[in-house]
C-alpha cells in the first residue's frame, strides 16, 4: 500500500501526498498513451497548433535576424509547456471519468478554478520572461551587437568549441529555472484543475510531492527533458507526439501522488 506523507499545510482542506515507487514514471507514461490514443485527434490536434505557434515565433525571429533570441526559445519551452497544455490534462480527466471528449475540451480547461490557473500562468510566464531577459544579455556579454548569418549563427555559437564557456553559462541558467518550474508545476496544474483550491496550496502539494519522492520524480524529470529535447531536435514536428504524451501522463503522475480521497 502507498504510504501518506504530510505537505506544509495551509488549511485543513489540504491534501496529502504518496510515496511511490522509482518504476512509476513508467506506469504514468503508459497511461498518458492511453490517453493519447482514445482522444488522439484531440491530442495530437492541439500539439499541432501549439508546434505551428512555436515554429512561427522561431520563423519570426530567424526573419528578422534575432539569431539570439532561437537559442532561448526553445530552451524556454519547458518553461511555458505546463500552462500551455493544461488543455491536454483535462482530455485526460475526462476520459478518466467516462465523459465525452471533442476537439473544444481542453478550452473548458479555463473555465475550471481560472482565477488561481490564471495566476499560475503568471508566475510560468514571469519566470520565462526572465529567462529570456537573462539569455539576452548573456549573449549581448559574450557577443556584444555583433549581427550573424545563418551559417555564421550555427558556427560561432553552436559549434564552436571557443564559445563553449557561454553555452555551459546559458545551459546552467536554464537548468536551474527548469528544475524550480518543474518542482511548482509537476501536480499544481492538474490539482488546480482537479480541485477549487488556491495557487499557495497548488505549489506547496508539487514541492512536497517533489520532496516526498526524490528518486522518482528525479526520473519523471529526465523523461520529460528526454521526450521533450526529441521533439525540438527533430525541428519542433516531433512535439506533435512527445507535447500530448507528457501531458496526459503529468494527469496521471498528479493522480497517483496526491491522495484525492478523505483522509482515512
Amino acid at each position: 500500500m502507498l504510504d501518506r506523507v504530510e505537505i506544509p499545510v495551509f488549511s485543513e482542506a489540504s491534501p496529502r501526498v504518496r510515496q511511490v515507487g522509482i518504476d512509476r514514471p513508467w506506469i504514468w507514461l503508459a497511461g498518458g498513451w492511453e490517453d493519447m490514443l482514445r482522444a488522439k485527434r484531440v491530442s495530437l490536434g492541439w500539439a499541432l497548433i501549439f508546434v505551428a505557434v512555436g515554429a512561427a515565433l522561431v520563423g519570426g525571429a530567424a526573419a528578422l535576424g534575432a539569431y539570439e533570441a532561437i537559442l532561448p526559445l526553445a530552451a524556454g519551452f519547458p518553461l511555458l509547456a505546463p500552462i500551455l497544455v493544461i488543455g491536454l490534462y483535462e482530455v485526460s480527466r475526462r476520459i478518466g471519468a467516462g465523459e465525452p471528449v471533442t476537439f473544444a475540451t481542453p478550452l473548458a480547461a479555463w473555465r475550471r478554478n481560472a482565477g488561481q490557473i490564471g495566476i499560475m500562468g503568471f508566475v510560468l510566464g514571469f519566470i520565462f520572461l526572465a529567462w529570456m531577459r537573462i539569455a539576452t544579455l548573456l549573449f549581448a556579454w559574450f557577443f556584444g551587437a555583433t549581427a550573424f548569418s545563418v551559417a555564421d549563427f550555427l558556427n560561432q555559437v553552436v559549434l564552436s568549441g571557443a564559445n563553449a564557456l557561454f553555452l555551459v553559462i546559458g545551459g546552467i541558467i536554464g537548468a536551474f529555472l527548469a528544475l524550480v518550474v518543474f518542482a511548482i508545476s509537476a501536480v499544481s496544474l492538474p490539482m488546480l484543475l482537479d480541485k477549487e483550491t488556491n495557487v499557495f496550496v497548488a505549489i506547496a502539494t508539487s514541492v512536497a510531492a517533489v520532496r516526498a519522492n526524490p528518486r522518482p520524480m528525479l526520473l519523471w524529470a529526465f523523461l520529460i527533458v528526454s521526450f521533450t529535447g526529441a521533439g525540438l531536435v527533430l525541428g519542433l514536428v516531433g512535439l506533435v507526439l512527445t507535447l500530448p504524451l507528457v501531458a496526459h501522463a503529468t494527469w496521471h503522475a498528479y493522480r497517483d501522488l496526491v491522495a484525492v480521497d478523505s483522509p482515512a
